[in-house]
C-alpha cells in the first residue's frame, strides 16, 4: 500500500521523545506530534505510549522527502485512557463536614487572605528604594 495522506494503517512505535512519538509503518518511520496523540491534553508522551505498542494512525501529509507526519488522535481510536480515580466518598464528606459552617470557613478565608495581601504589600513596599536612581543626573 503507497503511504499518503488521508490512510489509516497500523504502526509499530520504535522510539518516544518529549515532542512525540516515532512510528514504523510499511518499513518507514513517521512522527505523531504530542498534540497528535490524544484527544485530552499530552503533557508526558510516556503516559499514553510505550515503544513497541501497536497503535493505527492517520497519515496527515507526506513530504517530498518522505518524511511522514502521522497521527493517533485522528484515526479515530484513543490509544490509552485514563485509569478511573478511586475516591473514598466518607473521607472526602468528613473534610467538608468536619471544617466548620459556611460562615466560619469565609471567616478563615478572609483572615488568609488579609494576611497574604498584607505580606505581599509589604515585600513590595520593601524593593523600593533599591536600584537605579535618576535623581542628580541631568
Amino acid at each position: 500500500m503507497t503511504l499518503k495522506a488521508g490512510s489509516i494503517i497500523e504502526g509499530k512505535v520504535v522510539n518516544i521523545t518529549n515532542f512525540g512519538a516515532f512510528v514504523e509503518v510499511e518499513g518507514k518511520t513517521g512522527l505523531v506530534h504530542i498534540s497528535e496523540v490524544s484527544d485530552v491534553f499530552v503533557k508526558n508522551v510516556h503516559d499514553h505510549l510505550k515503544e513497541n505498542d501497536v497503535v493505527k494512525v492517520k497519515v496527515i501529509s507526506v513530504d517530498d522527502n518522505g518524511k511522514m507526519s502521522l497521527s493517533i488522535k485522528q484515526a479515530g481510536t484513543p490509544k490509552k485512557s485514563f485509569k478511573p480515580v478511586d475516591i473514598d466518598w466518607e473521607k472526602e464528606k468528613s473534610k467538608t463536614t468536619s471544617s466548620g459552617s459556611f460562615e466560619d470557613r469565609m471567616s478563615k478565608f478572609l483572615k488568609d487572605s488579609e494576611e497574604r495581601f498584607q505580606d505581599l504589600k509589604k515585600h513590595q513596599d520593601g524593593g523600593k528604594g533599591r536600584g537605579y536612581s535618576r535623581k542628580g543626573y541631568n
